[in-house]
């Protein structure tokens, strides 16, 4: 593979040629029919203008396919006196993107609104071991992902205002797979939270005794055993009784972790032990539908996390909902266990049957904690994904979350309360509202979400 050298750009005729033609604009996947040099637009005249989506003739409006404006100066300009001009192009012609470079230092700004900021910068020496973050970031076929999601989110939006809001029946969806580690409860609170901030009423459920789903909503701000406010009303008492503890009873507004909040029936440390106790009730699997139903007017959604078990949690997960998500990070032991995800999926559907009820409409697969490594994604990830199809015959969702740091560290904050550090979880987005290195994972959630919205218009 290619490296750039900076040592060999003298000039700024040099950092065009050999930094940017020579070495970025091949790297980022944009060929030769893709980018244009020295291109003059009004009183605006660029050093480079690439395009993720060829649309010619091109109009500079809001709708406009511009996708990367890339500038170059001498290694002996600094940086900081062509940013205001950068910002003045960026905005100018609606471009979301705009890289600036002397070869000694490259800078990536992205526009919001009517202003630009810094979201990633390294030295010459950098570019070629950061070459795939970059990608990530400004390469063609990356921004070619985002253009297209827009364009969905767009459509949906058009669709969504033809309906009156409240009017769908609402829509229960479990997240599943007997794996762990594959990303559930990650999805499963961002997701509602993604929905909630679409404007629907969301309620998620845990139901799996180890409790991250309750955790990363914000519910456990207490430190000691004492003060443990869930133990006597969770999810487990939903399902124990049938005159009492409704959803009503039990369910809490997640606490500061997302704006605006949602509503969540808690989980318990303590299913593990009242599971014995469940499987010897004859209606355990018609109980939690029932008491759901009771809700219909009140929620658009219900996201249900699950254990990674075969368990009587799962189980009633799976027979109350309409549809699944099965999140997998696609490495052989994730695919391994689809097979038995299959066979759960049949025995349940046999149930369902039983109840008068029709089959578990599984959404698919959803890649989760896949690699943000442009090199894996781009070989690797296509042989994971046809494997899925042909071994499995599930479908894969067209979605993909990327295992990044931001989707830890938002569920890891904590504020301080007297001699204490106490929890403080955000969601994605609300977690990316002050720090801008978790803007790409709330873009993946984003488009989860619209993806959700598309394929539940039908069910």
């Amino acid at each position: 593979m290619l490296t750039f050298n900076p040592s060999h750009c003298r000039n700024e005729s040099e950092v065009e040629s050999k930094l940017i033609v020579q070495y970025l604009l091949p790297a980022l996947g944009y060929a030769h029919h893709d980018w244009y040099q020295e291109v003059a637009l009004g009183n605006i005249r660029l050093d480079f203008l690439a395009f993720a989506a060829q649309v010619l003739p091109f109009t500079i409006d809001s709708e406009s396919p511009l996708s990367l404006v890339i500038e170059a100066k001498s290694p002996s300009q600094n940086l900081n006196a062509h940013v205001r001009r950068l910002r003045q192009y960026l905005t100018s012609l609606h471009t979301n993107y705009g890289l600036l470079t002397n070869g000694k230092e490259l800078r990536i700004y992205e526009r919001s609104n009517d202003d630009i900021r810094l979201i990633f910068t390294c030295s010459g020496d950098e570019i070629s071991d950061k070459i795939d973050e970059i990608k990530v970031i400004v390469g063609r076929n990356y921004i070619r992902e985002r253009l297209r999601r827009e364009q969905l989110a767009q459509d949906l939006r058009q669709r969504l205002k033809l309906q009156k809001k409240g009017s769908q029946t609402m829509k229960i969806i479990a997240i599943y797979h007997n794996k762990g580690g594959v990303g559930k409860t990650t999805v499963s609170v961002n997701l509602a939270a993604a929905l909630r901030k679409k404007g629907y009423d969301v309620l998620l459920i845990d139901l799996d005794s180890q409790a991250n789903s309750t955790f990363a909503s914000g519910l456990v701000k207490f430190q000691f055993e004492e003060d443990d406010n869930l133990k006597d009303s969770n999810i487990f008492h939903v399902l124990k009784s049938a005159d009492f503890n409704f959803i009503q009873d039990v369910s809490r507004q997640s606490n500061f972790f997302n704006t605006p909040e949602i509503d969540v029936v808690p989980s318990h440390i303590g299913l593990i032990t009242g599971q014995s106790e469940l499987t010897k009730i004859s209606s355990i699997n018609t109980r939690l539908i029932k008491k759901l139903t009771r809700e219909k007017d009140r929620y658009d959604f219900v996201i249900i996390d699950t254990p990674p078990s075969r368990d009587i949690y799962a189980q009633v997960a799976i027979a109350s909902a309409h549809c699944l998500i099965i999140p997998s990070d696609l490495k052989p032991f994730a695919n391994q266990g689809l097979a038995s995800v299959k066979d759960f999926i049949k025995e349940i559907d046999e149930l369902r049957e039983s109840l008068g009820k029709p089959p578990v409409n599984v959404i698919g697969v959803l890649p989760s904690k896949i690699s943000p490594n442009a090199k894996s994604f781009e070989k690797t990830f296509p042989r994971q994904k046809e494997t899925i199809i042909k071994h499995y015959d599930f479908p894969v969702m067209e979605s993909v979350i990327f295992d990044r740091v931001a989707l830890s560290h938002c569920f890891n904050q904590t504020i301080s309360v007297g001699d204490l550090e106490v929890p403080d979880p955000k969601s994605i987005f609300d977690f990316a509202d002050k720090n801008s290195s978790a803007n790409q994972s709330a873009e993946e959630f984003e488009g989860l979400a619209l993806e959700v919205l598309q394929k539940m218009e039908n069910v």
